[in-house]
């Protein structure tokens, strides 16, 4: 698998689990309440939804983890599309530091 389905992959996730989260209420409220308004009386209940979101969340964490471990195999290493630093200083002039001609501290000035 190319690095560019994993990044791809990486970024769908990504936006899987931002909206998971944000459906998501702390105090119980969220899109379980508009299923079930404080009680079990819906198809599954609340609790239920709850388990649901909870259970995505971790499982989307969880993949995502993966994803970004496996894209570092996939990274491009050494190809031929590579720079060859061996040569990358051919043909520049070297050259030597002339030697200091101003007078140093230790030097008296009369």
């Amino acid at each position: 698998m190319s690095y560019t389905a994993f990044i791809i992959l990486i970024l769908i996730v990504a936006v899987a689990l931002v909206l998971i989260v944000m459906v998501q209420n702390p105090k119980g409220g969220g899109l379980s309440s508009s299923f079930g308004g404080g009680g079990a009386q819906s198809l599954g209940g609340v609790q239920n939804t709850n388990n649901f979101l909870d259970r995505t969340t971790w499982t989307l964490a969880i993949a995502m983890f993966a994803l970004i471990l496996l894209s570092n195999v996939a990274i491009p290493r050494g190809g031929e599309n590579d720079v060859n630093l061996n040569n990358t200083l051919d043909g520049v002039e070297t050259t030597t530091p002339v030697e200091n001609t101003l007078p140093s501290s230790n030097d008296s000035i009369n």
